[in-house]
C-alpha cells in the first residue's frame, strides 16, 4: 500500500469505500495513444508526443477527461525511433538470440499525473492502473524509457525505484536526477542542467556577452534553473540587468505587469530563456503590440526550449538568429533501413495508429473516417482545412523527418538497455531459466548499463558518467528562419568535454546571420572594455560587469582586455607608452655616443690637457731662465703635473659607471688636487720664507731650500691619501642603479659608499686651499717679477668659490647632471690654477722677455730691501 501514499503526496485522491487494492480517481483520457508489441521482454515507455493537455467537460454526459493537443513532430519522431530501435534488435541475431523484444508505450502528454497513470497502466496491464497488481503476467517488464521533461520524469522515477525498475530518460534534466541515493536506478541520455548552463555560460565568455537577461517561467523549474544558471554566469564574470518570472499558464500576466517595459528599456541585446515551455508564452508575446523591441533581441535557449523545435514556428521574428546546444551523438540515424522504415509508416499500413492519423490530420490535413474526430479537430486547430488526401503524402515529406534532423537520444536510451538486457541473460545460466519470467531485471539490470560504452572511429569512449549521464559533444548551432516554415541551422562551432581545459570551446565559423544593423556579432557589455593599458574599476553600487576604465598606476601594465588590476613591470623595465608592455628602462649616464655634453666635456678636457703640457714644456725648455727658476721650478713643474692628471681624471667621470671607475674617480681628483693645492701652499710658504730670509741676520735662511717644500708637499699630500685609503678600506664607493628618482629610467651612478669619506676629501681639500688663500692674501704685495702670491690668492679665490658652489648644486641634481657638476668643478678650478698661476709667466716669456732678466729681478730685490713690507 505504498503506492497509495506517494500518490496522496502527489495531490490524487482515493475515493470510494476501502477495496483489497487501491483504486485511483484519475481523469481519463479522450483518447490514450497506446503502443503495444508482445516479446519475451518487454520495455515500457512513457513518451511526451503531445506538448499541451487540457481538462476537457464534455456535456453531453457531463465527463472530464484530459484532452492532447499539439502533436509535435520531433517528439512523434521520438516514438518512431522507439519502435525502429526495437525492430533493429529483433532483426539482430548477435543480440538476445531466441528472445523477442517487445515495448509497452504510453503518451503522457507532457503531464505528471497523466504519466503516472500511464506508468501505473504498464505495470497493470490494464487500461484501469491498479498499483501493486499486474493483470498481464506474461509481460515482463524489464525497464522504462522515459521522459521528455523533468517534470514528469521526476514522478515515474519515483515509482518505478520503489519498484527497482531501471529508467533511462531521453530529455529529463534536472540535476536532483542525478541523486544517486534518491534515484539508484535512473540514467539519462542527456546532460543535465548543470553541464547545459556550464557550457552556456562559456559560449557567452567566448562571445564577450556580459551583460544579460533572463525570462524564466513561475515555477519551481523556473526557480531551479534560474539560480543555476546564475551560478555559473557568475563563475564567467556575467552579470544579469533583469530576471523576469514569468506565469506561462495566465495568457494576460505579460500584458498587465511592467515585464515588457522592463525588456524594452534594457541595454543588452542577448535574452536568456529557460524553465519551463509554454506555448501560451509565445502566444503572449505575437499578442503584444510592442512586441518589435522584444524581437530585435537575440534569445538563448536553455535545453528545454531548444529541444523543442516547433515552437520557432509559432513566432519566427522572435526565434529567429537564436542560439542552441544540441547533444552529438556517436552514430547517425540516417540510414536506408530507418529510411525504409518511415516510408512505411502511413496510415493506411496502421490503422489503428490513432497517433499517426493524427499527424495526417493537422500536418497533412487529412481528413480522418471518423467524422466526430473530424468536427472535434476542426474546433480544437481553427487553422486546419480538412480534406480527402491522394494516399501518396509520406512522413518524410514532414522536415522534422529528415536525415539532417535525426536525435538519438530515444535510439540511445533502447540500444543500450538492450546490450544490457543481452549482457545480463548472457550470465544467466540454466538453473535461473525459470526465473526468466519473473522480475530478475528488477534492482539488477542498473548493475549493467552503467558498464555499458561505445567508441568512436576518433577513439572517443561514449559511456554513463559517476551522475549516470550520457556523455556527448555539445554543437552550437544559429536558428536562421529563413521563412515561417523553414528554420536552417547554422553551425557556429562544438564544445568537447574531453578536451583540455583551455580548448573545450571551439567556435568555428561566426559568418551567420545575426540580428543587428551591420549583421555582425551583437554586443551586450554594461561597460565598454578596458583596453590593455586600462584596468577595470568597480562603480560603487553598480554590478562587477559595471566599471570604469583607468589607466595603469605608473610602473604597471595590464596585457589583456578588461584586466581587472595590472600588474608591475620587473625593477630593469618600465611600461610602454601604452602600458600594454614592458620593455628595457632607459639608462641614464654620461654616455660618450648619446650625450653632446659628454662629447664637449671629452674635447675641453683635452684642449686644457694640451694646453698644460705645452705650457710644461715651456717651463722644461726655459727652466733656467730667472722667471722659472725665481718661482721654484720643481713646485711648478709639480703643480703642471697634478693639474694635468686633474684633467684627466675627468676621463673617470665620462661613460658607464663601474665599481672601479666609482673608486678611481673620486680618490684621483681628491690626491691629485691635494698634490696641486700642497704645491701653491708651498710656494706660498717659501716666498714668505724668502723674504723673511733676505733681511739681515734673519734666522729664515735655514729654511730656504727644496726640504721645506718638498716636506709641505709631502705632508699635506700624505694626510690626503690617508683620507682616501681609509674611505676605500671602511665603505668605498660602488656602482648604484637609481631606479626611483625619474620614472622609466635608470640613473646609473656611483654612490660614494660614505657620505663622511667623501665630504673629508672635499673637506680636507678645502683646508689647504684656505690656507694657501690666507697666505697669499698676506704676501701679495711683494714684488710682481717673483712674487706669485697675488696669482696664488686669486687662484685660491676662484677654488673656493667653485667648490663651495659645487656642494649645493651636487646635493641638489641629480643622475648625470650631479656628474656633470662635479667635472665642471674640475675642470673649472683646474683651468684657474692653470690659467691664474702660469699664464702670466708665460706672457712674460713669450711677449716681455726683457723683464726676464736677473738685473730686472735684482732691481726689485734692491727696491724691496730700499723699503721692506712687513708681511
Amino acid at each position: 500500500m505504498r503506492i497509495c501514499i506517494i500518490f496522496l503526496f502527489l495531490g490524487l485522491r482515493t475515493a470510494g469505500p476501502p477495496y483489497p487494492v487501491c483504486h485511483l480517481n484519475i481523469i481519463k483520457a479522450v483518447e490514450e495513444y497506446e503502443y503495444i508489441q508482445e516479446g519475451d521482454i518487454m520495455i515500457g515507455g512513457v513518451m511526451t508526443v503531445h506538448l499541451n493537455v487540457f481538462n476537457v467537460t464534455f456535456p453531453w454526459d457531463n465527463s472530464t477527461r484530459l484532452l492532447c493537443t499539439d502533436p509535435i513532430q520531433e517528439n512523434f519522431k521520438h516514438l518512431m525511433d522507439f519502435r525502429f530501435a526495437v525492430e533493429q534488435t529483433n532483426k539482430d541475431p548477435g543480440r538476445l538470440p531466441n528472445v523477442t523484444l517487445g515495448y509497452y508505450i504510453y503518451d503522457s502528454c507532457g503531464d505528471a499525473l497523466k504519466g503516472v497513470r500511464s506508468v501505473l497502466q504498464i505495470l497493470s496491464g490494464t487500461r484501469e492502473p491498479v498499483p501493486n497488481y499486474s493483470c498481464v503476467g506474461k509481460r515482463n517488464i524489464a525497464g522504462f524509457i522515459g521522459d521528455l521533461t523533468s517534470e514528469t520524469t521526476l514522478p515515474i522515477a519515483q515509482i518505478l525505484t520503489l519498484y527497482g525498475y531501471s529508467q533511462i530518460s531521453y530529455g529529463a534534466t534536472d540535476p536532483s536526477l542525478s541523486d544517486r541515493i534518491t534515484f539508484p536506478h535512473l540514467f539519462r541520455t542527456i546532460h543535465s542542467d548543470e553541464a547545459h548552463y556550464f557550457v552556456m555560460s562559456k559560449l557567452l565568455r567566448h562571445f564577450g556577452w556580459t551583460w544579460v537577461g533572463v525570462i524564466t517561467s513561475d515555477d519551481i523549474s523556473g526557480e531551479r534553473e534560474h539560480q543555476m544558471l546564475a551560478k555559473y554566469l557568475s563563475r564567467e564574470g556575467i552579470c544579469i540587468e533583469f530576471s523576469l518570472r514569468i506565469n506561462m499558464n495566465n495568457l494576460n500576466y505579460f500584458q498587465k505587469t511592467k515585464d515588457n517595459e522592463i525588456i524594452q528599456e534594457s541595454s543588452t541585446s542577448v535574452i536568456i530563456l529557460c524553465g519551463t515551455v509554454s506555448m501560451l508564452f509565445i502566444v503572449r508575446i505575437d499578442m503584444d503590440p510592442d512586441k518589435r523591441g522584444f524581437q530585435e533581441k537575440t534569445l538563448i535557449l536553455s535545453s528545454s526550449w531548444g529541444s523543442m523545435e516547433a515552437i520557432l514556428y509559432y513566432d519566427p521574428k522572435l526565434f529567429n538568429c537564436s542560439l542552441v546546444l544540441v547533444p552529438e551523438y556517436h552514430y547517425d540515424l540516417d540510414t536506408p533501413e530507418m529510411g525504409s522504415f518511415l516510408q512505411n509508416s502511413h496510415p493506411s499500413n496502421y490503422p489503428e495508429d490513432k497517433l499517426l492519423e493524427d499527424i495526417w490530420m493537422i500536418y497533412f490535413n487529412c481528413l480522418s473516417e471518423d467524422k466526430k474526430k473530424n468536427d472535434l479537430y476542426q474546433y480544437i486547430y481553427p487553422e486546419l482545412h480538412l480534406h480527402n488526401c491522394t494516399g501518396k503524402e509520406r512522413i518524410t515529406d514532414l522536415h522534422y523527418f529528415r536525415g539532417k534532423y535525426n536525435s538519438l537520444q530515444v535510439h540511445l536510451a533502447v540500444d543500450m538497455m538492450s546490450r544490457a538486457l543481452h549482457d545480463m541473460n548472457m550470465k544467466l545460466n540454466k538453473k535461473s531459466e525459470e526465473k526468466r519470467q519473473m522480475d530478475i531485471y528488477k534492482h539488477q539490470l542498473h548493475l549493467y548499463l552503467k558498464k555499458i560504452q561505445y567508441r568512436s572511429k576518433q577513439d572517443e569512449t561514449f559511456s554513463f558518467d559517476e551522475n549516470r549521464e550520457f556523455i556527448t559533444k555539445y554543437l552550437v548551432y544559429s536558428n536562421f528562419m529563413a521563412s515561417p516554415d523553414l528554420v536552417i541551422k547554422n553551425f557556429l562551432g562544438e564544445f568537447s568535454p574531453w578536451s583540455p581545459l583551455d580548448q573545450q570551446l571551439n567556435i568555428n565559423s561566426t559568418s551567420v546571420p545575426w540580428k543587428t544593423k551591420d549583421n555582425k556579432i551583437p554586443r551586450t557589455q554594461c561597460s565598454d572594455n578596458c583596453l590593455p593599458g586600462q584596468r577595470m574599476m568597480p562603480i560603487p553600487g553598480a554590478q562587477s560587469c559595471c566599471y570604469d576604465c583607468v589607466p595603469c598606476a605608473e610602473g604597471e601594465i595590464s596585457t589583456t582586455t578588461d584586466s581587472v588590476s595590472c600588474i608591475r613591470c620587473p625593477d630593469m623595465e618600465w611600461p610602454n607608452e601604452k602600458k600594454n608592455q614592458c620593455i628595457g628602462r632607459t639608462e641614464d649616464f654620461l654616455s660618450y655616443t648619446k650625450d653632446l655634453i659628454s662629447v664637449v666635456i671629452f674635447i675641453v678636457s683635452v684642449l686644457f690637457f694640451l694646453t698644460t703640457q705645452l705650457i710644461l714644456g715651456v717651463f722644461i725648455k726655459y727652466q733656467d731662465t730667472p722667471i722659472v727658476r725665481a718661482n721654484n721650478r720643481n713646485l711648478s713643474f709639480l703643480l703642471l703635473v697634478s693639474i694635468k692628471l686633474s684633467f684627466l681624471s675627468v676621463f673617470l667621470f665620462l661613460g658607464r659607471p663601474v665599481d672601479i671607475t666609482c673608486m678611481l674617480r673620486n680618490i684621483t681628483f681628491g690626491i691629485t688636487f691635494s698634490i696641486a693645492v700642497s704645491s701653491l701652499l708651498a710656494k706660498t710658504i717659501m716666498v714668505c720664507v724668502a723674504f723673511k730670509a733676505t733681511k739681515p741676520g734673519s734666522s729664515w735662511r735655514k729654511w730656504v731650500g727644496v726640504k721645506l717644500s718638498n716636506s709641505v708637499v709631502l705632508f699635506c699630500s700624505s694626510i690626503q691619501i690617508i683620507i682616501c685609503m681609509t674611505w676605500l678600506a671602511i665603505s668605498p664607493p660602488f656602482q648604484e642603479l637609481d631606479l626611483h628618482t625619474y620614472p622609466g629610467t635608470i640613473i646609473i651612478q656611483c654612490n660614494e659608499g660614505s657620505a663622511i669619506g667623501f665630504y673629508s676629501v672635499i673637506g680636507y681639500m678645502g683646508l689647504l686651499a684656505a690656507v694657501s688663500f690666507v697666505l697669499a692674501f698676506l704676501a701679495r704685495t711683494l714684488p710682481d717679477s717673483f712674487n706669485e702670491a697675488k696669482y696664488i690668492t686669486f687662484s685660491m679665490l676662484l677654488f673656493c668659490s667653485v667648490w663651495i658652489t659645487m656642494i649645493p648644486a651636487y646635493l641638489s641634481t641629480k643622475g648625470k647632471n650631479t656628474v656633470c657638476v662635479e667635472i665642471f668643478a674640475i675642470v673649472t678650478s683646474s683651468a684657474g690654477l692653470l690659467a691664474s698661476i702660469f699664464l702670466p709667466k708665460c706672457y712674460i716669456i713669450f711677449l716681455r722677455p726683457e723683464r726676464n732678466t736677473k738685473s730686472n729681478l735684482l732691481y726689485k730685490v734692491q727696491s724691496t730691501i730700499q723699503s721692506p713690507t712687513s708681511i
